[in-house]
């Protein structure tokens, strides 16, 4: 097996302080947004024998196994991360499987650069993703039944606000959300910024519920995205609990530190909350305009103490072992590659002893046993 060396991203909504009190380091005052395990390609992990990209091309089967390679590619098809958010998110939406496909085909097709701040569709994979909650974190994540939200919009007070709550109340579910988020990413810009401005304004004096709304608007003022968050549900994870976030659900990450884990994608559709393109009409194409409750997650126990979190594609697994029996071996062999990260406590796996923040990459096939007290999370696919 291989220890892996991880690359931290410097994001500017990034936790000054949390990676750092995970992984026992000193702050550096500059934000610590993610650390990547795995082998993308903008940042792969590094091992004993060259980044994890050189290692799996060196030998896909046997590093992945014959069948994680004839049912993905000879490519580990997921990125596990470790998420520290100190500020919310960009509001977002990934494409499914198809829609990626035709995107970035037309996009190739069209000519446009591969780094253009414009460009929708970087490659051809979808972007399913898996948040799991190491400390309290807060997210969005789906619309709130349009009712409801017309009911908080008129509870907030502002005369501009209104026309958006009438219409959530006029039409059919899909047609109301639909026409509110078109209206509100379309709407003349001045006048949208003095309606934020307002909306932030009663936020913060009303508090409660609206708390999360008042803290977007003070990371992001005047930009529409607030009140496009204002469409969505609010949720709070506690530890170990997670989300699970599916094609078109549109979604941010406020605050806290989380596992994650998605299909190795970079492909996005903004919504708001940042300064980066916004392409309205593909959003809206995107998009799964229905109100659904956010799902939050707690992971399936199993008779060898490996705790499941269920999620309905192929590409990642997320599991969770909370060890409390420092002496008793426990073998996590897979026929699939798999990557270990240790997030509590001290766990050996094989001769590499992993504290918080430490990881290795176990080869499929390859004998894995592990020792020790403390929290470890297991990464691979399912076939």
């Amino acid at each position: 097996m291989d220890r892996l060396d991880n690359t931290v991203r410097p994001y500017a909504w990034g936790s000054t302080t949390a990676i750092p009190a995970l992984l026992g380091t000193e702050p550096t005052g500059a934000p610590q947004a993610e650390m990547w395990l795995g082998a993308h390609p903008g940042a792969p992990s590094r091992t004993g024998r060259g980044t994890l990209v050189d290692l799996i091309d060196t030998d896909p089967e046997k590093e992945l196994g014959p069948a994680s390679v004839a049912r993905f590619g000879p490519r580990l098809p997921f990125l596990l991360k470790i998420l520290a958010a100190g500020a919310p998110l960009s509001l977002q939406v990934h494409p499914d499987l198809e829609q990626a496909r035709r995107g970035h085909a037309d996009e190739e097709r069209r000519g446009v650069p591969a780094d253009a701040p414009h460009r929708n569709y970087k490659d051809s994979n979808h972007k399913p993703e898996l948040i799991c909650a190491l400390t309290e974190f807060d997210g969005l994540c789906g619309f709130r039944a349009p009712a409801d939200t017309a009911d908080l919009l008129d509870g907030l007070g502002v005369a501009s606000l209104k026309p958006y709550a009438d219409l959530l109340r006029a039409h059919p579910e899909h047609a109301a959300l639909r026409e509110v988020l078109t209206a509100v990413l379309t709407a003349d810009p001045e006048e949208m910024s003095r309606t934020v401005t307002e909306t932030a304004a009663a936020c913060a004096r009303l508090g409660g519920a609206y708390t999360p709304y008042a803290d977007i608007a003070h990371h992001y003022p005047g930009d529409p995205g607030v009140l496009a968050a204002l469409l969505l549900n609010h949720v709070r994870l506690q530890p170990g609990e997670a989300l699970y976030l599916g094609a078109g659900i549109p979604h941010a990450y406020l605050s806290g530190l989380g596992v994650e884990i998605m299909a190795n994608s970079d492909n996005v559709l903004r919504c708001g909350l940042t300064p980066k393109h916004v392409d309205v009409p593909e959003l809206l194409r995107i998009v799964r305009f229905e109100a659904a409750d956010p799902g939050v997650l707690r992971p399936a126990a199993a008779p060898d103490g490996e705790e499941v979190y269920p999620t309905p594609i192929d590409e990642f697994r997320l599991s969770r072992y909370v060890r409390a029996d420092g002496t008793a071996a426990q073998d996590v062999t897979l026929p699939t590659a798999q990557i270990l990260l240790c997030t509590a406590g001290t766990v050996r796996v094989g001769d590499e002893e992993l504290t918080p923040g430490g990881a290795v990459f176990v080869p499929a096939g390859e004998k894995a046993e592990v020792r020790g007290t403390g929290t470890f999370f297991r990464a691979t696919v399912r076939v």
